[in-house]
């Protein structure tokens, strides 16, 4: 597979939100320190797996060579581990928060038990990712166009409405698609596995998992993929096709090319928001609020060195799906705004989840 850019150029807005324009002047050095990088989650999941893989890149390339630990912090679906750094951090640099929208999406809908603020931290780096939805063969789907006019009964199998199955969940609603969901599965791995046994018949992976666990199928005509979630344009909207898979439609193509009009309303402004926080900014590393530009900035030049170097660009592409870093000033705007959605997105949110997923709040 090419090299994957993340070819995302953020609007003057989101770059003015730094105060980088003197960077040389205001170096931060963190040498003869130690990092610790709280991951809130119990050991050997995407999100564990993904930060010690930059562990050693973080060493290399951050200002005066850190030492960087990665500390697991489990517990309440991640909750826990991001009220524990609210409560604990400071904004010296020193702890980082590596999590995905399974510790945003709580903070969106306003969960109980929720004590951390997202949307006041600061960014250090983010790590986007894809997913890619397909249907099997044997439902006679060939195309999106089929998808809508299908006879077929789609069945989805799931985690939680609640956390990562959310944007494609949306997805469905965005395009007015008749699908059944069953939740409950303990990871996308046993979804996938429900699906290669026949159970459920619609299915998404994460773009490293669709490359290495289910394109050979699509070649062999076995499952048929779709569309992708998407990417992120200059705007920061929803709309571009994903860099790892580019032959496939992103859910704004398809609408358009479905309904011959842009997509609008409630529905799709949920989906942009939550796609955001799951996608593009899947993985991201948050620093304390009041966190010195200059922390900032040597994270955002480590950043920038790491997507540089050969090893990463040869190792991320089995580890991450070959994604580059997104730097905190192209990051922290979008970011933010998504975890900020308008009362209107909110409570929709909050009413499809509870109707129709049976969530409580």
């Amino acid at each position: 597979m090419k090299r994957i850019m993340t070819a995302v150029v953020l609007s003057a807005s989101a770059v003015a939100t730094f105060a980088f324009a003197d960077a040389a002047s205001a170096q931060a050095s963190f040498e003869g320190k130690r990092i610790q990088v709280i991951v809130p989650f119990a050991p050997g999941g995407a999100t564990d797996v993904a930060a010690r893989f930059l562990e050693s890149y973080l060493e290399e390339h951050l200002a005066g060579n850190p030492d960087v630990e990665v500390v697991n912090r489990g517990g309440g679906g991640s909750i826990l581990g991001a009220n524990w750094f609210q409560q604990n951090a400071k904004p010296d640099g020193l702890t980082v928060l590596f999590t995905t929208s399974s510790t945003a999406t709580p903070y969106v809908l306003q969960q109980e038990g929720v004590e951390y603020d997202l949307a006041a931290m600061r960014v250090a780096y983010s790590l986007p990712f894809g997913s890619v939805t397909y249907v099997a063969g044997s439902t006679g789907i060939e195309s999106v166009q089929d998808l809508v006019d299908t006879d077929a009964r789609l069945v989805y199998g799931g985690i939680s409405a609640a956390a990562s199955d959310l944007p494609t969940l949306l997805s469905f609603e965005v395009l007015g698609l008749d699908v059944r969901s069953v939740l409950g599965f303990e990871g996308r791995g046993p979804a996938r596995l429900a699906f290669d046994r026949g159970e459920t018949n619609i299915d998404f992976q994460f773009t490293p998992a669709y490359l290495t666990q289910v394109a050979d199928q699509a070649e062999a005509g076995g499952v048929v993929p779709l569309m992708t979630g998407g990417s992120v344009d200059s705007e920061g909207r929803l709309t571009e096709r994903d860099p790892a898979v580019p032959d496939l439609p992103s859910v704004h193509e398809v609408y358009v090319e479905l309904n011959g009009a842009e997509p609008e309303g409630v529905e799709w402004d949920a989906y942009q928001a939550i796609g955001a926080l799951t996608l593009s900014y899947g993985l991201t590393a948050y620093l304390p609020e009041g966190t010195p530009d200059e922390i900032i900035q040597a994270y955002a030049d480590a950043a920038q060195a790491i997507n540089a170097d050969p090893r990463f660009q040869e190792a991320s592409q089995e580890v991450t799906g070959g994604y580059d870093l997104i730097l905190p000033q192209d990051a922290e705007g979008p970011l933010k705004a998504a975890l900020q959605p308008s009362d209107e997105v909110r409570d929709y949110l909050r009413t499809l989840l509870s109707e129709k997923y049976g969530v409580d709040f």
